[in-house]
């Protein structure tokens, strides 16, 4: 990638709702660097005061090689706003401000979600639709809004997954509302060191000495880390056409192996305690119906082409898949994830959760 193609954020001014989150820091951070472009304004907009606070203590500590960098950009364009994307007077206000989206906020937990349906699909589906329609209502100049989604939203069998699947149409559809304004998503499975996901439950369990959990020993996950992630929306910022969903090419496991890897030949049990509410088994990241509409994205990348003609435009590329992408497909054997995972999660490395 040349320089010119990774100045993509010099100048513009960037919201992330739910900027709060665990992909919403590493977001952020990766912003601040300025490696692609130096942005004159990043909004964090989430509704709790108190991550707010300790997001911005953590911003003014670093304590990695870009720490001066980092603080120079933070004091100069870091801005934090207290506010829900269920409520769009407050949604419309931000926006104002803003050139580029970047939609993290969301109800993400299976079995919350399962719990308080009508939860997830204010915060997942009606929060988009604010979006939306504040550009459209209020003719606001916002360049590109990026709808980061789930593998859960592909054939859904729980209540995140549909209402990140209906997310996921309501930005795709807003094409037709706003033309003047690109809508765009992403689409990715586990992420290694998210809040609540599964390797630092598993590092937990083994730092206390197990026993380890898993829900069946058949469960298939992707592994793809926070970077991983982020790298994949600045992919389809850079690349994707409007109403695409760019996902990314990853890696997959047996969880059970991801556990025995973590564990590294430890006296630490492992325990199968049964299927969660709403939880898959695989993850699957494109149906075998969409696979019809999948073309090569940029390198590394699928891109999945809008349903809605009037957004898809004329022409039709050939299709570069034949049946779903699985995380039952190509599985990593215990080796390679062991190698993976090492270069992924800091505590192998150490293993001072283990003690050692």
């Amino acid at each position: 990638m040349g320089d010119s193609a990774a100045q993509e954020f010099e100048g513009k001014r960037i919201l992330v709702t739910g900027g709060t989150g665990s992909l919403g820091q590493v977001l952020v951070r990766r912003l601040l660097t300025g490696v692609n472009g130096t942005p004159a304004k990043i909004i964090v907009f989430s509704r709790d005061e108190a991550k707010q606070h300790y997001m911005r203590l953590s911003f003014q500590n670093q304590r990695a090689a870009t720490d001066e960098v980092i603080y120079r950009n933070f004091e100069q364009c870091l801005e934090f706003r207290i506010g829900d994307v269920r409520d769009y007077h407050s949604v419309a206000a931000v926006l104002r401000d803003t050139d580029i989206v970047f939609s993290a906020a969301a109800l993400k937990q299976v079995p919350t979600c399962e719990y308080s349906p009508w939860e997830a699909v204010r915060t997942n589906v009606e929060g988009a639709e604010n979006i939306v329609r504040a550009i459209r209502e209020f003719d606001l100049p916002v360049e590109t809004v990026v709808g980061i989604s789930t593998d859960k939203a592909c054939k859904p069998v729980n209540v995140m997954g549909m209402t990140k699947a209906i997310q996921e149409r309501v930005y795709i559809q807003g094409n037709m509302r706003r033309p003047a304004t690109r809508f765009i998503c992403v689409r990715y499975g586990n992420v290694l060191a998210s809040r609540g996901s599964v390797v630092p439950l598993f590092l937990d369990q083994i730092a206390a000495g197990g026993p380890v959990t898993i829900t069946t020993r058949d469960m298939t996950r992707f592994l793809l880390t926070l970077d991983d992630a982020v790298d994949t929306i600045f992919a389809a910022v850079r690349s994707a056409a409007p109403g695409e969903t760019y996902i990314p090419r990853v890696p997959s496991a047996l969880i059970v192996d991801v556990a025995d890897a973590l564990i590294a030949g430890r006296d630490i049990p492992v325990v199968v305690t049964g299927i969660r509410p709403g939880e898959k088994i695989h993850e699957i990241l494109i149906s075998e119906e969409e696979s019809f509409r999948t073309v090569h994205g940029a390198p590394g990348y699928y891109a999945l082409r809008p349903m809605l003609p009037e957004v898809a435009g004329d022409g039709c590329p050939s299709p570069v898949l034949s049946a779903e992408y699985s995380s039952a497909d190509n599985l990593m054997d215990p080796g390679e994830l062991a190698t993976y995972l090492a270069a992924r999660v800091p505590e192998i490395a150490d293993a001072s959760y283990l003690g050692a």
